[in-house]
């Protein structure tokens, strides 16, 4: 196996896993509806982790752009207006406007400074969504009808839904790592590593940073678009910092390293969300320890514990116990 293609075999594999699931047992509609919504906030994570380990911008108000998304889609749906071609490509066109214009402020700043902006400018956008009495205000709003493509209702089959979700994941993942890894990615990076340097070889850090911080954001509208679908009930709760937090922990757990892990972190909270809140009353709890043995345990996150494995098996094995003796 080839080096690239062993650094993302996690990811193929479990992209490839959600493509049979359905085939595999999971084909009832509350696990396509599960599947997808780890899917969904797997894109929302992907993008996340562009930020944060492309060029290390740790944001706190990356669920605004799911969230303006998301809300597209329900004022869309207050006029009576429900056509695909219009209403997905208006969701990832505000929140590319929403993250250039507080990218454009935030990104001037660094550190703490940056992540406090971000912050600020979610919350912002939280209780603004929260003001709409139209929108629903503080309760929320129901969707009267999914949103249709060329008169088809897709995403009422739930099947085809699926399909559609793990479609733009691949799509978002392969733009992602291709983006990382072209002369644009290599900028974010040894400005992440040192501005000072690229400023001195030639680069301002500052246009490829908003570039990367308004496709992250578009890539935020297009997932929020999809879940206020696949849930059919949008609230302020999905701009809530809470809800950045949560997608951030998914990309730790993950690994931050690899913008593949962002999506097995999605699909694990998820998966675990659903399986501990049926065995224990309080089970957020669990995540607060899981979160310190996995940054203790597991640095590179989940994407990156197969070779981790291999190596402690190599060293516990009894034939390099006795060649090192």
């Amino acid at each position: 196996m080839t080096a690239p293609l062993r650094k993302h075999a996690l990811a193929l594999v479990t992209l490839l896993a959600l493509a049979a699931a359905p085939f595999l047992g999971f084909g009832d509609g509350f696990a396509l509806g599960l599947l997808a919504r780890a899917m969904i906030l797997g894109m929302a994570a992907v993008s996340l982790s562009l930020l944060v380990g492309g060029a290390g911008l740790v944001s706190l108000g990356h669920a605004a752009t799911m969230g303006i998304g998301a809300y597209a889609v329900v004022a869309f749906d207050a006029a009576g207006v429900s056509e695909g071609l219009i209403v997905f490509p208006a969701a990832i066109a505000a929140a590319a406007a929403y993250a250039l214009v507080t990218g454009a402020v935030s990104l001037r700043t660094s550190g703490v400074h940056f992540i406090m902006i971000t912050l600020a400018f979610g919350q912002m956008a939280f209780f603004t969504t929260s003001s709409f009495s139209s929108l629903g205000g503080d309760d929320g709003y129901t969707l009267y009808a999914r949103t249709e493509w060329l008169g088809m209702r897709i995403m009422d089959n739930r099947l085809a839904f699926h399909f559609l979700c793990l479609g733009l994941l691949a799509l978002v993942w392969v733009g992602g790592t291709l983006l990382l890894g072209s002369r644009f990615g290599r900028v974010l990076r040894a400005a992440r590593e040192n501005p000072q340097r690229a400023l001195a070889v030639g680069f301002q850090p500052y246009p490829y940073r908003l570039v990367a911080y308004v496709m992250a954001g578009a890539v935020g509208g297009l997932a929020g678009a999809l879940l206020a679908n696949a849930s059919e009930f949008v609230s302020p709760a999905l701009l809530s910092w809470t809800r950045s937090g949560e997608l951030l922990f998914m990309v730790i757990l993950g690994g931050v390293g690899q913008i593949g892990g962002a999506i097995l972190g999605a699909l694990a909270i998820v998966l675990l969300e659903e399986s501990l809140s049926h065995l224990l009353v309080y089970w957020r709890l669990v995540f607060g320890p899981l979160l310190v043995l996995s940054v203790l345990f597991l640095p590179d996150g989940l994407i990156g514990a197969p070779p981790r494995l291999r190596a402690a098996f190599r060293f516990a094995s009894p034939k390099r116990r006795n060649a090192d003796a």
